[in-house]
């Protein structure tokens, strides 16, 4: 009665670990923001202030994006709340409209207020037609300023793209 009470235990033990532990994916996301961080600080230092302020953020490391006339991208990123990594996201966009090429970019939103990340995280956040990142360039976090609760950068990290398209980002959660 014993061994199987124990067994039973380590059974429960192990599961809870399980359960709990990132992917090796996930856990290649997280390091990726990390990184993906100390360059956005690096690119324009004034992003520290939205680092240090916010409500939360969400960092997408590697965003692919692509398309000829009709384009899309995605990425799967890592959200922080307090600085404290609390979930994963992803993002999906899709476009029509002049376009052509190839590009890898950082992309960071920012959460003004704890309203602003719980509509994230409740899935009642999307970007409009209209909304656009911030290119991060030195200098240009100073004077940035938040939009309807949210502030985006993107870091280009590779390739060229032609972009006059009309289109909208959509994105996931899961919290660990």
């Amino acid at each position: 009665m014993k061994v199987i009470k124990a067994l039973t235990l380590v059974g429960i033990m192990f599961l809870a670990v399980a359960t709990s532990a990132q992917t090796k994916k996930e856990n290649k996301v997280i390091n990726d923001a990390k990184k993906a961080k100390r360059d956005l600080v690096k690119s324009d230092a004034g992003l520290k202030r939205f680092f240090n302020n916010s409500a939360g953020y969400v960092i997408f490391p590697n965003v692919g994006k692509g398309g000829f006339i009709i384009g899309g991208a995605s990425g799967n990123g890592a959200v922080y709340e307090g600085g404290n990594l609390i979930g994963m996201a992803g993002l999906k966009k899709l476009n029509v409209g002049l376009q052509a090429g190839g590009q890898a970019i950082i992309e960071v939103i920012f959460f003004e207020t704890a309203v602003d990340l719980e509509r994230f995280k409740e899935g009642k956040f999307a970007f409009a037609a209209e909304a656009s990142a911030v290119a991060v360039k030195s200098g240009i976090a100073v004077n940035a300023k938040y939009k309807d609760g949210v502030a985006v950068f993107a870091l280009p990290k590779a390739g060229l793209m032609a972009d006059a398209s009309v289109g909208g980002q959509k994105f996931s959660y899961r919290p660990f």
